[in-house]
């Protein structure tokens, strides 16, 4: 019994598993635009792919012990580099650099683009913070 559920669970892992990369286009400084085997077709912008870094140190700020960037409305692209067959390392223009973005979050990105939006800006207002950079004193 436990060794078919296994098997079924394994079997919907593999069905579910994201499309292949077909083609990754750079349009610097605020598009990364990126097309799958089914057709599917992307535009990331550099706010949204920095702010959804899968990077450990994104410049995180923890608020009421959320994690929230925030002020990146205008950040841009400066490059892309490939990391190996799988994923790619996006260098922003506020020098973060350390997040690699795989083929398959990608995919996931942009399949939820709008729903991860949306939500990022609802925290944002819960805490009080903007997209928009602070401004220097």
């Amino acid at each position: 019994m436990l060794g078919a559920l296994r098997r079924t669970l394994q079997s919907i892992q593999t069905s579910t598993k994201p499309p292949r990369l077909t083609k990754l286009t750079l349009l610097p400084p605020k598009i990364v635009m990126v097309e799958f085997a089914d057709r599917s077709l992307f535009n990331l912008s550099a706010e949204f792919l920095r702010t959804h870094s899968p990077a450990v140190d994104s410049k995180i700020r923890s608020v009421g012990g959320e994690k929230v960037i925030f002020g990146r409305r205008h950040v841009g692209i400066m490059s892309a580099e490939p990391i190996g067959n799988y994923g790619v390392r996006i260098v922003f223009d506020d020098l973060h650099k350390t997040g690699i973005y795989t083929w398959d979050y990608l995919y996931y990105l942009g399949s939820n683009k709008f729903t991860l939006m949306r939500n990022y800006i609802k925290t944002l207002k819960k805490h009080g913070l903007s997209r928009d950079p602070s401004r220097r004193k």
